[in-house]
């Protein structure tokens, strides 16, 4: 069998195999695949420049295809997966006062001392009731929502 497949399975097939998983790799974005294709296209180039067996051939597609997979995911988990991109830290820890009653669960409004994202006055939710005058610092923002929570020192 393997004498059948080494005399069949040519340099060429390894390519045409590599450039089908890098398509497929298009569909998928796990660079899973693209390890697969890469490691299959280099050892069709081997194949072309060093006659192998067939059992060589898949050793070699393994071995470049665990090799290629680990440096891709090396270089692509250092590299950030949320993008700041128009958003802002700064000012997340700005205090800012109850404008309209925030019942608990619910919307109010709040002026904050500095902007927060580019405004000054939020719509602005709380796990609990905070009144008119009460200050508050910020929990979390769930797009266009504030989540507040009372300052310490804060009825």
């Amino acid at each position: 069998m393997i004498e059948f497949l080494t005399q069949y399975i040519t340099w060429w097939h390894w390519i045409v195999l590599g450039i089908l998983f890098i398509i497929l790799e298009m569909a998928t974005g796990t660079f899973i695949t693209l390890g697969f294709g890469i490691a299959a296209v280099v050892v069709g180039l081997l194949d072309l420049a060093i006659d192998m067996n067939i059992l060589a051939q898949l050793i070699l597609w393994i071995l470049f295809s665990v090799a290629v997979i680990t440096v891709l995911f090396k270089y692509f988990k250092s590299q950030p997966t949320v993008s700041n991109t128009g958003q802002s830290d700064n000012g997340f820890d700005t205090k800012g006062t109850v404008t309209k009653t925030i019942e608990a669960h619910s919307r109010g409004k709040v002026k904050f001392d500095s902007p927060v994202l580019g405004n000054s006055v939020w719509h602005a939710s709380a796990d609990q009731k905070l009144d008119i005058g009460d200050r508050v610092t910020i929990q979390e923002v769930n797009g266009q929502l504030i989540k507040v929570i009372p300052l310490p020192n804060s009825n």
